[in-house]
């Protein structure tokens, strides 16, 4: 079960950096080109949001499933082993983060009436959590 959950979060991993990536970029375009909010826009985001969360709850899986595989290690031999700290600790930190903050500026940007708060609320936390993504993927496996 647990090689099944890995392969399914990495290859959905890809999916959602990519629509994070797009609805980041889709923000800060628009907002800085001081564009219309548009239908579209509120897909792309939306998307995004469904994408992460689903990635939010395959790695919730698969960190219990990785629990599972290394029970036998205490928490001085996690936090000693720099591998076993990232999976475990860093990497899931820093991923709920960043779903968070991209719930967080989806549910903000639908309470604002005009294109500009829109796009602004999505920008700032999109690529917050854009930052957050990217600095906590395991470059090592991707590749």
């Amino acid at each position: 079960m647990y090689e099944t959950v890995k392969m399914l979060h990495s290859y959905w991993a890809y999916l959602t950096l990519l629509l994070i990536v797009i609805a980041t970029l889709n923000a800060l375009f628009k907002y800085f080109g001081k564009k219309e909010f548009h239908p579209l826009d509120f897909r792309i985001s939306l998307f995004t949001l469904i994408v992460t969360h689903i990635q939010l709850l395959i790695g919730i899986v698969l960190l219990f499933a990785y629990l599972d595989v290394i029970s036998g290690a205490g928490m001085k031999e996690i936090m000693g082993n720099s591998v076993l700290r990232s999976n475990v600790v860093e990497h899931p930190l820093m991923m709920i983060i960043a779903v968070v903050l991209i719930t967080i500026g989806y549910s903000k940007h639908k309470k604002k009436l005009t294109s500009t708060p829109k796009f602004k609320m999505l920008a700032i936390f999109y690529t917050l959590a854009l930052i957050s993504v990217l600095a906590k993927i395991p470059w090592n496996t991707w590749f």
